[in-house]
């Protein structure tokens, strides 16, 4: 059986083979949308000499700590004007700088009376101070966003200011989620005898709207094979990109998944690596004409198939859109664990950071099917497959959630 990095260096190779299409968006629906092409500067940025602050505009001279007030310049309001050594013109920031000022003093390194303003005894004032000069953040023709950024507000910013009011971006993958089992019923129908609520799909829904991808919930359907062949067929014959199925992977009567992936010619990759929870994971590849599409099998329980999709898929849509991460963190253990296979197992966790040292405790069951405590925790603690039984005080890693 597959260990956990070699089923996942697998899907990440899959992955790896995607070729994002491109789409024109407003610039004011950019956000968390990778870059398709570099942004480009049509002008200098900033395109004048200006003020760093608001104060005085004066001729530097060291010599000189006294002036005469002879105008006033705001930000959009230049105005010109031919400065001698002993005159000043009020300056806000922002604003233009006059064509012959070389330093700006701060308003309140000054004493103003009447129209004089006379330099503090505790100031000093040197050349080139508090001016903001032409092309410093960038010059005309520069790249100031380049292809493939991830972006974020600061970024929207700088492409407003490079007179890009629509841009190129990558576009969203697209998913289809449909769950299987006869135990399914709706969300708004309360269980009777063996049913249980269709949950799945929602938090499978959740996940990928935290990483900002599309998808359709193609619901239930329930443990009859040519219903799901003829379901899958459906799904697979629209424009998604990745299917996800949640049941009738693993080796049950009713487990119809993997014949029918089979019969629609989804080419099989792997079924089942040795992880706990989500061990009965499949995944494959469906070709049709020049585009492939993935195909995974998550379990049909609540906890395998949220984990599955957090260690096998969400890693790999980071890393092709750009996105960061958080970073993976080692804790020490606050009360000892339980495992005596060698899998890969990843726990329930509670992480919390103190005085910049991670701790991480889970006294939860670790049952593939409670939902209820996966919701609780905020890590997945990681236990390598030659690690058992891991004690209080020893370092762990844990994937923050």
């Amino acid at each position: 059986m597959l260990s956990y990095n070699e089923a996942f260096a697998l899907i990440k190779d899959q992955f790896q083979k995607i070729k994002l299409e491109i789409e024109t968006v407003p610039l004011g629906n950019s956000i968390h949308r990778t870059l398709a092409e570099d942004i480009i500067s049509d002008i200098n940025l900033p395109p004048f000499d200006n003020s760093v602050v608001d104060g005085y505009a004066v001729k530097f001279d060291k010599s000189i700590s006294e002036w005469e007030i002879i105008g006033e310049i705001s930000a959009g309001n230049f105005a010109d004007y031919d400065l001698s050594k002993n005159q000043a013109v009020k300056i806000m920031t922002g604003a233009k700088i006059p064509s012959d000022c070389t330093t700006v003093i701060p308003i309140e390194d000054v004493e103003v009376k009447y129209n004089i303003i006379k330099l503090n005894s505790e100031a000093r004032y040197f050349d080139e101070m508090n001016i903001r000069n032409r092309s410093a953040d960038i010059s005309l023709g520069e790249i100031a966003v380049p292809k493939n950024t991830f972006l974020k507000p600061s970024h929207l910013a700088s492409i407003a200011s490079c007179g890009k009011n629509e841009i190129l971006v990558y576009k969203k993958l697209k998913f289809g989620i449909l769950a299987t089992g006869d135990e399914l019923i709706p969300v708004n129908e309360k269980p009777t005898e063996d049913k249980i609520r269709i949950s799945n799909n929602y938090s499978l829904i959740g996940e990928l709207q935290e990483i900002n991808q599309d998808y359709v919930n193609y619901g239930f359907i329930k443990d009859n094979k040519e219903n799901i062949k003829e379901k899958v067929e459906e799904i697979l014959n629209t424009d998604i990109d990745i299917l996800l199925t949640t049941g009738g992977v693993s080796v049950g009567e009713y487990d119809f998944l993997k014949e029918v992936f089979e019969e629609l010619e989804v080419k099989k990759i792997f079924w089942k690596a040795f992880i706990k929870p989500g061990k009965p994971c499949y995944f494959g590849i469906f070709e049709k004409g020049n585009k492939i599409k993935l195909i995974f099998g998550l379990p049909g329980n609540p906890v395998s198939s949220q984990v599955n999709f957090k260690v096998y898929i969400k890693e790999n849509i980071q890393n092709l859109f750009g996105m960061e991460m958080p970073p993976q963190v080692k804790a020490e253990l606050m009360n000892d664990l339980k495992k005596t296979d060698k899998k890969r197992h990843f726990m329930n966790g509670i992480l919390k950071r103190e005085n910049d040292k991670y701790f991480v405790s889970s006294k939860f069951t670790q049952s593939s099917g409670n939902m209820v405590e996966l919701s609780k925790a905020n890590c997945l603690i990681i236990i390598e497959e030659e690690y058992l039984n891991p004690r209080k005080g020893e370092i762990v890693k844990c994937i923050p959630m």
